[in-house]
């Protein structure tokens, strides 16, 4: 008894021998995490209804909703965060060009190791936001010390784990290329940087916390513009409201800039198989 293509077709999995992948459930959120946060913003409003938490210290949850609706419609926060976004971009693409070119030099050639990491390594030991006042000298006062802040504070932790990333590449399938009569670029190509992504991307999260905090610091000393200035502003008039707004802001960026990373991850991670 033969079989036909319309056979074949219809039940692959008989004639090849394997079975079908069952289909991957969808996670749904686990709302349980909403449960913690959610009751430190009852507490929060209700020690300021009941006088506990003075709004000189610290406004209502509900007037800071207030106030960020103020500032929404008046423009300031679509302003300030324009500027700041556009900071933060300047920076990391610089920081991270320079931690890219280091990181890749450092860790294929031994002679780009023994120049490179040395330095690196002593540079990274300096606290960065101590550097301001020299920034200040060397660069005045307008938007290049802010940016060069930023650069300086993406720039360490992506090197380092670039560095690290391509140093401990897996030396078991470096010699199985060399036995498979690999080539230097063939080797580099299909199994020293796909090694290195995961690592990579570890740093590239941790390059971005810092590139927040480092605008942070960097926009509340001699701005004239940006979440920083718009919070510094605010403590003048001892506005607590729009600060908790700008420090909202900070938070959501850092967060949607983290998911964006960990979505590169799963993509590019995909052949892990986790």
């Amino acid at each position: 008894m033969s079989l036909s293509a319309t056979d074949v077709l219809a039940r692959p999995e008989e004639a090849t021998g394997t079975r079908p992948r069952p289909a991957r459930r969808r996670r749904l959120p686990d709302l349980r995490r909403w449960i913690s946060p959610l009751a430190l913003l009852a507490l929060w409003q209700l020690a300021s209804s009941t006088g506990v938490l003075s709004p000189d210290k610290l406004s209502s949850p509900w007037t800071v909703l207030q106030a960020g609706v103020e500032t929404a419609r008046s423009g300031e926060l679509g302003e300030a965060f324009a500027v700041s976004i556009v900071r933060v971009g300047l920076g990391f693409a610089f920081g991270a060009g320079v931690a890219l070119v280091l990181g890749v030099v450092a860790g294929l050639s031994r002679w780009g190791g023994v120049l490179i990491d040395p330095p690196v390594q002593m540079l990274r030991t300096l606290p960065f936001l101590g550097l301001i006042p020299l920034f200040i000298l060397w660069f005045g006062i307008g938007e290049e010390p802010k940016i060069v802040l930023v650069a300086l504070g993406v720039a360490f932790p992506l090197y380092l784990n670039i560095y690290s990333g391509i140093r401990n590449v897996d030396d078991h399938l470096v010699e199985a290329t060399t036995a498979l009569g690999y080539t230097r670029w063939e080797r580099l190509v299909h199994v020293v940087l796909p090694s290195a992504v995961p690592q990579t991307l570890v740093g590239l999260r941790q390059a971005l916390g810092v590139a927040w905090l480092a605008l942070i610091v960097g926009e509340t000393v001699n701005a004239d513009a940006g979440l920083g200035y718009l919070i510094n502003n605010a403590r003048e008039f001892l506005r607590t409201d729009v600060i908790v707004v700008g420090l909202i802001v900070y938070a959501a960026l850092g967060l949607i800039t983290d998911a964006l990373v960990r979505l590169i991850e799963r993509r590019a991670l995909r052949w892990r198989g986790n």
